[in-house]
């Protein structure tokens, strides 16, 4: 037998992929997608009360964020106080029974809050709810 390989042999095609890149691609792809899934949901920076209380685990929700400036968010877009009304109204037009969900920071003045809970009170949605943080 020899022991060196003729030059024949070297030009051969590979019949087999390498698959160790495709593999290594997709590992950091995964781990780059379970770090910035969570993040996805709560974009909005807010140092939300720790209380505890029981988890509501309802997807059909609207979720109304306040910051401690005083500024309303519903899901993640800015809204001024007209138009959250405005929305508001159409969600009890549409969808009365529609849960809403309240994200207000700590530092939030009382009044920012109240205003939200008259507003859904007076259009009669009554499924309101707190976030708040465990």
């Amino acid at each position: 037998m020899n022991k060196f390989r003729r030059e024949e042999d070297f030009s051969a095609p590979l019949s087999e992929i390498n698959t160790t890149p495709l593999v290594d691609v997709m590992l950091v792809l995964l781990v780059v997608f379970l770090v910035t899934a969570p993040m996805l949901n709560n974009s909005i920076e807010l140092n939300l009360p720790k209380e505890s209380a029981k988890e509501i685990s309802q997807n059909d929700k609207i979720v109304i964020s306040i910051k401690e400036t005083g500024q309303y968010y519903i899901e993640e877009e800015k809204v001024g106080d007209e138009e959250l009304i405005n929305i508001l109204e159409k969600i009890a037009k549409n969808h009365p029974k529609k849960q809403i969900h309240i994200r207000a920071d700590v530092d939030v003045k009382y009044g920012r809050i109240s205003k939200v809970l008259a507003t859904a009170q007076r259009l009669g949605l009554n499924n309101v709810g707190f976030v708040t943080q465990r």
